[in-house]
């Protein structure tokens, strides 16, 4: 029995961050991949929590490994996906998240033609910019580069299987979580996960 792979992504600021920690909370079946990056961390973050964090050196060395299963810049720093990690965890049944751009889950999905998109949208440009000013934690540089960078990622919506839009934070923490409820009910899902009730159900004894 194998588990679903879900990818979450979305522009800087649309909230794609609190909407998985809100899915993890309520989920216990879901687990989130912890990507390999080469940014610095931010305040509260923990490394092996939120990312592992790694030098270039490092991040290059495993890279030419072929240890990722993906891998992207992105804003000027390196992100990526343990291969074995996820090949591991989907193996033993759970259902594994990946919070990854758009670079990223292009490249999974070569590898994995079943892995289910989600893309997050804001509500509007504005909100976009009040929650990228709102952080405090980046350089108006670098919020510039954000916003600049969000039409480009926004472009590749159509090539996702949802799309979300995070104008209520709590309806949108429920359309994530009944799209991952609706991928396990799906037929094939549940007659793996369910074979053997299945064929008592079809072939009572007495």
């Amino acid at each position: 029995m194998s588990g679903n792979l879900f990818i979450v992504s979305a522009p800087s600021g649309a909230g794609k961050t609190s909407l998985v920690a809100a899915l993890l909370d309520t989920d216990p079946q879901v687990r989130k991949s912890v990507s390999f990056t080469t940014r610095a961390p931010r305040p509260g973050e923990v490394n092996g929590r939120e990312y592992n964090f790694v030098t270039v050196a490092q991040f290059e060395r495993m890279r030419a490994n072929g240890e990722f299963v993906e891998s992207a810049l992105v804003h000027g720093n390196y992100y990526g996906t343990s291969h074995q990690w996820i090949g591991a965890r989907l193996a033993e049944g759970h259902d594994i998240l990946l919070e990854i751009d758009w670079q990223g889950a292009a490249q999974v999905r070569k590898v994995n033609a079943q892995a289910i998109t989600i893309f997050i949208l804001p509500p509007s440009y504005g909100a976009l910019l009040a929650r990228l000013n709102s952080r405090a934690t980046d350089a108006p540089e670098i919020i510039a580069e954000r916003l600049r960078n969000a039409r480009e990622e926004i472009s590749h919506l159509v090539d996702f299987n949802y799309v979300i839009i995070n104008e209520d934070f709590d309806r949108a923490a429920q359309e994530l979580a009944a799209i991952v409820v609706a991928e396990r009910l799906k037929l094939a899902r549940q007659n793996e996960r369910h074979r053997k009730l299945i064929d008592q159900l079809l072939n009572p004894h007495p």
